[in-house]
């Protein structure tokens, strides 16, 4: 292999993809990208949601193949057919969905594919990549057992299995795809410090994030993608927020978080002493017609339990539910969707949508009943009334027939808010209502809830971002070891106090 290629200043550039384009069907993805990342620097990609980074990078992983333009690895021409011949260039992704096999340990997962065999034929040497992987482990730092089973981890840790997956395969670029979008603070920094150490170490990394504020505190440099083209590279110290925003959307997003002038109403949803199997004690709130309410916590709080245990999913060991002045009885979901209450899961993916089924099936799906369609479906009336609820929330698709996984994250997001609209529901829980959406469409869905909240819906917003807790909420709960510790009137609190009810022990 070469030395590598030089940029015009002499530095050395470990990546180089110039003129790509990729066309699916009629949808123009990529249009003459040239992508350049300098070897052992953080290069940041950013872009809404649709803008072609995953796409580009996909080819980089040997996932797709250009239909034009060509890649330099080092200064060397390559094509890849496949991932394969990737990961043998130095290339390696690392997906914002962890693709780990839970059940095995460490040092399996690490060697998944290029395992090391052991004296007798068909058989693996399990003692030698355990050594092995816990040195390359101890070598980097990492606080980790290379035994473990995977399943016993936390987030964090899964984190750094992958890229000891990486670094075993001998990787020289390492793509990183909204790495700490399930991370919590804590594991967070400490990725932060990793990817440092990797760049020092002369590793490129390429980082792909939504949240602004961590690529211009990490990144050495930044390219914005939008609509297929790159708008802007350049070196990171000379960009702010705001720039970058502008450069993403192509206008300046003023007023960002919609004004709140809602009329408040009479106590619509009130929890008294819920508590459940899952971890969460004697919680009591209210939620009143046209009240945004947000919950806040660290990780592993208990927001989500709240959530599970309103809508029936983990059964409640005591306490009572009711809604418009009425006591509830729910058992399941689907005595939860009956009464009125809606959830948008904090996994869209994984527990929101069927991705390869049409949007209209996703939107239909828990309204069948009441829409008729009990035992027998129609597939033209159920496209009809995908459509009309979709063109109510301005949903972005190429047909209500086209598969929920060709949509961005931010219009996923907007079929389930369509599934609830159809459902009439009357309170709405939504977790993580924004995680791994881009700045464009957050504001979409902030100014959609909004205009829910409106209509006399009242709202349970639970997220990690204080920033969007404090932007769009009446109110703010503070959950902390599955106890509620906090209740607060938005405008008359601050961050620091919300973080401190969520992070410190009162004795």
């Amino acid at each position: 292999m070469n030395d590598g290629g030089h940029d015009s200043g002499g530095e050395t550039v470990a990546l180089r993809m110039t003129g790509i384009s990729k066309r699916f069907g009629p949808v123009q993805a990529l249009s003459d990208v040239t992508f350049t990342a300098r070897k052992g620097t953080v290069h940041a990609l950013v872009g809404e949601n649709g803008a072609g980074k995953s796409t580009l990078m996909k080819i980089l992983a040997g996932v797709h193949q250009p239909d034009a333009g060509q890649i330099e690895i080092h200064g060397e021409t390559m094509v890849f057919a496949n991932p394969g011949q990737a990961i043998e260039a130095g290339i390696s992704m690392i997906y914002q969905e962890l693709d780990l096999a839970e059940d095995l340990t460490v040092a399996a997962n690490v060697f998944l594919g290029i395992e090391l065999h052991g004296r007798l034929p068909w058989t693996i040497d399990h003692k030698r990549m355990a050594e092995e992987t816990q040195a390359l482990a101890d070598r980097f730092n990492f606080d980790i057992d290379a035994t473990a089973t995977v399943a016993e981890l936390s987030t964090g840790d899964c984190q750094i299995v992958e890229v000891l997956k990486a670094l075993m395969r001998k990787a020289s670029i390492i793509v990183m795809d909204e790495p700490t979008s399930s991370l919590s603070e804590r594991e967070a920094a400490r990725l932060f410090e990793i990817v440092r150490d990797l760049r020092g170490r002369g590793y490129t990394i390429i980082y792909i994030s939504h949240r602004l504020e961590e690529i211009v505190d990490l990144a050495d440099d930044i390219s914005v993608l939008r609509d297929g083209y790159v708008v802007h590279t350049g070196s990171a110290a000379n960009l702010a927020i705001p720039q970058i925003v502008h450069h993403m959307v192509g206008r300046e997003l003023k007023d960002f978080y919609p004004a709140r002038q809602v009329e408040i109403g009479e106590v619509l949803f009130k929890a008294q002493g819920i508590s459940s199997a899952a971890g969460i004690e004697d919680i009591s709130f209210e939620v009143r017609a046209g009240e945004i309410v947000g919950m806040a916590g660290l990780v592993g709080a208990g927001r989500t339990e709240v959530a599970r245990a309103i809508f029936g999913v983990d059964g409640q060991t005591g306490g009572t539910l009711h809604l418009g002045g009425e006591q509830l009885a729910i058992a399941s979901p689907a005595d939860a969707i009956t009464a009125g209450i809606a959830y948008l899961t904090e996994d869209r993916k994984r527990t929101g949508l069927c991705l390869e089924l049409p949007c209209s099936w996703n939107v239909t799906l828990p309204n069948l009943c009441a829409i008729g369609m009990k035992y027998v479906i129609s597939p033209g009336r159920e496209t009809q009334i995908a459509r009309q609820y979709g063109s109510k929330i301005s949903l972005k698709w190429a047909s209500p027939t086209a598969p929920a996984d060709s949509l961005s994250g931010g219009n996923q997001q907007k079929v389930l808010i369509a599934r609830w609209l159809l459902a009439e529901s009357k309170f709405l829980i939504v977790d993580e209502p924004t995680r791994g959406i881009d700045v464009g469409a957050k504001k979409e869905i902030y100014t959609l809830l909004n205009d829910l909240a409106g209509q006399g819906k009242g709202i349970l917003f639970i997220s990690s971002e204080l920033p969007e807790l404090f932007g769009i909420t009446d109110r703010i709960l503070v959950m902390r070891r599955g106890r509620l510790v906090g209740n607060l009137k938005t405008k008359d609190t601050s961050p620091d106090w919300v973080m401190h009810l969520a992070a410190v022990e009162e004795n």
